[in-house]
């Protein structure tokens, strides 16, 4: 399976959207049962009975809404984000090794074949030295640019996670206050 660089930034990216549509929504729940959260409130303090009595409408309205229980289709959702999360995870781990591997295999190679230069030339190996050690240098530093790239996104899942947690915890708490 090959995996590059432009598909796993392609795949975070995507990873990213669906996050903050799932963001989006989470909030477009919190605001709905705010409003019912006032709207509870509101017929608490008039002393209304219970809305069965006086408003079957709005009853029939709420019963039908507590049907789709949003918050099972967020977990189901939240399941698989974790589990996509997860999967980036592993595909970067072996990414670097992949990457750490083909960075061995290539630099053994220039060697033998620094060797094999020499052995059959008598010739001044200092240029092509250079251009091993300058190449092996911007390869390290790409290396390090993308651990850093990973660690950046790494950490941007993290806040994502915590926030919709945080949306999960608040949510929590208002059905059950409601």
């Amino acid at each position: 399976m090959s995996c590059t660089i432009e598909k796993i930034l392609t795949d975070a990216k995507t990873l990213l959207e669906r996050l903050r549509e799932h963001d989006a929504a989470a909030e477009s729940l919190v605001d709905q049962s705010a409003a019912l959260h006032r709207r509870v409130a509101a017929m608490r303090e008039a002393g209304a009975a219970l809305p069965d009595q006086q408003y079957p409408e709005d009853a029939a309205e709420l019963k039908d809404a507590s049907k789709y229980k949003p918050h099972i289709l967020l977990s189901q959702e939240n399941t698989q984000i974790r589990e996509l999360q997860q999967e980036n995870r592993e595909l970067w781990i072996s990414l670097e090794e992949h990457q750490d591997a083909l960075e061995l295999i290539m630099s053994k190679y220039r060697k033998q074949m620094l060797q094999l230069m020499i052995a059959k030339k008598a010739v001044d190996a200092e240029p092509v030295l250079k251009a091993h050690q300058s190449h092996s240098l911007e390869i390290e530093s790409q290396i390090d640019r993308i651990c850093e790239m990973g660690e950046v996104m790494r950490k941007a899942v993290q806040v994502d996670d915590d926030q919709f947690c945080k949306v999960q915890e608040k949510l929590a708490q208002l059905e059950y206050e409601v």
